[in-house]
């Protein structure tokens, strides 16, 4: 088990007033060095902001650029990740926001933003969905793999203080919240356990003793430290050496997509919203296609497809998460795509994302690999299978 992330509030202003980025650094650096003392070990860590569009009048103006860019090149010399939070909150149409978020992206290495596509007041932002998917389309061409899609999602009811990126933003200063990578964790208790409810709750009791110590550290930093702890998103976040799809199947005794692993994630999703401790974020079950081997591999064998993804986030979640598609994806299907995620959120009052990567020159079945350490390689879904 691996603490994926501590994640910090922090804020932007005008240019020059970065004084809050570099005291939440100074207190990422100190909460790292806490857990690392504790013998843990840390991947990240990370500051968010508030909702880009509610501090920066004119988003796409020149000053405000300038902003994000200087505070991407303190984030780099801090070594975190920065998250802008949603860029447009309400369900507008932005025509110059799709080049915009493509130009940022370029020029950045280390920040990640989201848009809003969902509201308990509105529901579906039908409008922003169509923007959100004309931005991942220019998001795409980025880079010749498609990788700058990594740090761009549509956010459907993502609640603050979430601390996974790119939808992850904070609503009130001085505050912090973790995400644990619990993959292999998962595997190894499903593994030992051959009935399903019996392995479930032997799940819910092993995570309770663990998560307990990592608790408790969090809320000596806050009582010495004055920052509000938030919680644990107990998401059991997989990577490329550590498999959910792995869990799953040691779960239900079949390969991932077979009939039973609708089951499966919902058994590991009731598991995880019966612990006893404080959470906050998704909490939920993440299938992200092409940061799982397993996952990437089931997708290849053709065992499960876009809707099945869909199926599985009305139990668990996060939605749509690192699925690669062809490079001629319309905007007009991404945007469907991105519109049932946001109605499986507002239905279910859940959190909810949909990050999709259309992989530039790439057709249904074309192999995929992209430059980045955390994904793994896999092959390009049809966005109607």
């Amino acid at each position: 088990m691996r603490i994926r992330t501590i994640t910090a509030a922090t804020s932007l202003g005008a240019t020059g007033q970065l004084a809050g980025l570099d005291a939440t650094a100074r207190f990422l650096g100190d909460a790292r060095d806490r857990y690392t003392a504790a013998g843990y070990e840390v991947q990240t860590v990370r500051a968010a902001t508030p909702p880009y569009a509610e501090y920066a009048s004119d988003p796409a103006s020149a000053a405000m650029t300038e902003v994000l860019a200087e505070a991407d090149r303190l984030a780099r010399r801090h070594e975190m990740h920065l998250g802008i939070g949603p860029a447009i909150v309400g369900d507008e149409r932005d025509e110059r926001f799709p080049e915009w978020a493509a130009d940022l992206l370029r020029g950045t290495r280390r920040i990640s933003l989201c848009v809003s596509v969902a509201s308990a007041d509105l529901g579906v932002h039908r409008r922003s969905a169509r923007t959100a998917a004309e931005a991942m389309a220019a998001i795409s061409r980025v880079s010749a793999d498609g990788e700058a899609n990594f740090r761009f999602a549509a956010a459907a009811l993502v609640p603050p203080g979430t601390p996974f990126f790119p939808v992850g933003w904070c609503g009130e200063p001085e505050s912090f919240s973790l995400g644990l990578e619990t993959a292999a964790l998962l595997w190894e208790v499903f593994s030992r356990l051959e009935a399903q409810e019996e392995a479930v709750r032997a799940l819910q009791w092993c995570l309770n003793e663990m998560l307990a110590p990592i608790t408790e550290v969090a809320r000596e930093i806050a009582r010495e430290t004055g920052w509000r702890y938030l919680g644990l998103d107990v998401s059991p976040a997989p990577s490329v050496e550590a498999s959910i799809g792995r869990a799953i199947e040691a779960l239900t005794g079949a390969p991932f997509g077979d009939p039973g692993t609708l089951a499966g994630c919902a058994a590991v999703t009731d598991a995880l919203r019966r612990l006893e401790i404080e959470t906050c974020g998704y909490s939920g079950l993440m299938l992200p296609v092409l940061e799982d081997t397993v996952l990437a591999r089931r997708a290849a064998e053709h065992r499960y497809g876009v809707s099945d993804l869909l199926l599985y986030s009305s139990v668990c979640g996060t939605g749509l998460d690192l699925v690669p598609l062809p490079g001629d994806t319309a905007p007009g299907v991404l945007a469907g795509l991105i519109e049932d995620v946001a109605a499986l959120a507002t239905r279910y009052g859940k959190p909810l994302a949909a990050r999709l990567l259309p992989i530039p020159g790439a057709a249904v079945g074309d192999e995929v690999r992209i430059d980045n350490p955390h994904l793994t390689a896999g092959v390009v879904i049809d966005p109607a299978s």
